[in-house]
C-alpha cells in the first residue's frame, strides 16, 4: 500500500520572499506579479510572497500581488511581532507566517532569552494575528536543532491559540532524510495541527528532506522555482513536485508542462541562470550519447527515461560523440536525410569518436555531414 495514497499536498511556494532573499537577488514589481501570476497558472496553492516589516515599498509590492486577484492564498512572513503583524494588515494579505527561534542555539545566542519568553511570544503575536481573522502558520525556525518535547509545548500552544499549521523548519539544511522524517513523524503524532516543511540544500538534501516530511505527516511544503533562496537554497519545486509524482505516486495538481518556461522566467529575473544539467528543468538533461543509452532510448524513451520530457516543457537530445553507438548514429543520419546505403557506418562512427576525443566535446550537424563526405 501507498501510506501517501490520496493525500492531499500544498505547495506553499517561496520565490518571492526566501528566493529572493538569495544574495544579490532582487526582483522588480513587474518581475515578481509575473512569477506570482505563472505560479498561480499552474496551480501552486500558496505563495510566500514578501516581509511587509521591510518597510513602505515591499508593502505597496504585497499589496499589488494582493491587487492582481489570484486563486493562490497570499502569506506573508513575519516575526512574532505584533508589529509585523500589523505591517502585513496594511497589505490586505489573510494569511500570515509568524516565525520564532525555537532550539536553544537560537534562543540564547540569537535573541539572549528563555524558552518561556519564546513561549509568551508566541501567545501574544498569535492572539494578536486570530483576533484579527487572519490564518497563521507559526514558524518554528531552527525546528531542526530544537527539542523535540518543546516543540511540542509550542505546537500545544499554537492550537490552543487557534493556529492553523505549523511550520518545521530546518534552517540550516543540516537534516538527512531520516532525521527530518523521525522528526516530523514524532510532532505528527502529538499534535491535530496541520505540518509545513521547509528545507534548505546546504547538505544538498533539500529536496529529499522536503519528500521525508511530507512521508511523516507533513502536509504543506515549502519551495522554490530553481531552488533559490539562503546559502544553497530551498527545496526545488520542480524537484519535489515530480518527486511526488513519480518517486510517491501523490499528483499535487501542478501543470508541470511549463516549469521549463517559469524556470527560465525567474533565471532571467534573479540573474542566475539554470545549468543546463539541472535536474527536471536542465536543457541537457534529456540529452543521451552513451551508446547503450541511446539504443535503449530509441526502442523505447521508457527504458532510459523516467518520464516524458514533455512533461516538464523539454524535448529530447540525442548526442554524438565519444561513447556513442552505430544506432545513435544511424537514427541521427535519418533525421539529416542521410542515405545510410551511401555512408560506412563503422567507419564513420571511429571519426565521429575520434574528432569528439581530439575536441573533448559533442559533434553537431554540420560537422557531421562534413564527416560523411570523409568517411
Amino acid at each position: 500500500m501507498n501510506p501517501l495514497e490520496n493525500k492531499q499536498v500544498v505547495i506553499d511556494d517561496t520565490t518571492l520572499r526566501d528566493g529572493e532573499q538569495t544574495a544579490g537577488v532582487v526582483f522588480s514589481l513587474e518581475e515578481k506579479k509575473q512569477i506570482a501570476r505563472m505560479l498561480d497558472e499552474i496551480g501552486v496553492g500558496e505563495l510566500e510572497c514578501g516581509i511587509p516589516a521591510m518597510g513602505k515599498q515591499e508593502q505597496e509590492s504585497i499589496r499589488a500581488l494582493v491587487d492582481l486577484g489570484l486563486n493562490a492564498r497570499l502569506i506573508t512572513w513575519n516575526r512574532a511581532v505584533v508589529a509585523d503583524i500589523e505591517a502585513s494588515l496594511q497589505t490586505g494579505v489573510q494569511a500570515v507566517d509568524i516565525s520564532l527561534s525555537v532550539s536553544d542555539q537560537h534562543i540564547r545566542h540569537k535573541l539572549g532569552k528563555t524558552r518561556e519568553w519564546v513561549k509568551e511570544q508566541l501567545k501574544v503575536a498569535l492572539g494578536f494575528a486570530k483576533r484579527h481573522d487572519l490564518y497563521v502558520s507559526v514558524g518554528g525556525e531552527d525546528s531542526s536543532r530544537a527539542n523535540l518535547d518543546f516543540l511540542v509545548e509550542l505546537l500545544q500552544i499554537a492550537e490552543s491559540e487557534g493556529a492553523d499549521r505549523f511550520r518545521f523548519c530546518d534552517t540550516l539544511g543540516i537534516l538527512d532524510p531520516f532525521a527530518t522524517f523521525e522528526k516530523v513523524k514524532y510532532l505528527h503524532d502529538r499534535t491535530s495541527l496541520d505540518l509545513e516543511v521547509h528545507t534548505h540544500n546546504d547538505l544538498g538534501m533539500a529536496t529529499a528532506n522536503a519528500i521525508a516530511g511530507i512521508r511523516a505527516g507533513a502536509r504543506f511544503v515549502n519551495t522554490t522555482v530553481n531552488g533559490l533562496g539562503e546559502r544553497a537554497g530551498n527545496a526545488a519545486l520542480e524537484e519535489v513536485v515530480m518527486a511526488l509524482k513519480h518517486a510517491c505516486a501523490v499528483d499535487p495538481q501542478i501543470d508541470t508542462s511549463r516549469f521549463v518556461e517559469l524556470s527560465r522566467y525567474v533565471g532571467q529575473a534573479s540573474q542566475h541562470p539554470v545549468s543546463e544539467w539541472k535536474a527536471v528543468v536542465g536543457e541537457k538533461v534529456f540529452s543521451h550519447e552513451s551508446g547503450l543509452h541511446a539504443d535503449g532510448v530509441i526502442k523505447n524513451p521508457l527504458n532510459y527515461e523516467g518520464f516524458d520530457p514533455a512533461e516538464v516543457g523539454l524535448k529530447r537530445h540525442m548526442v554524438l560523440g565519444k561513447h556513442s553507438g552505430s544506432h545513435g548514429l544511424k537514427q541521427r543520419l535519418k533525421q539529416l536525410k542521410v542515405d545510410l546505403h551511401d555512408v560506412d557506418v563503422d567507419a564513420l562512427l571511429n571519426r565521429v569518436r575520434s574528432v569528439s576525443q581530439r575536441q573533448k566535446r559533442a559533434i553537431d550537424d554540420r560537422e557531421l555531414l562534413n564527416l560523411c563526405q570523409v568517411a
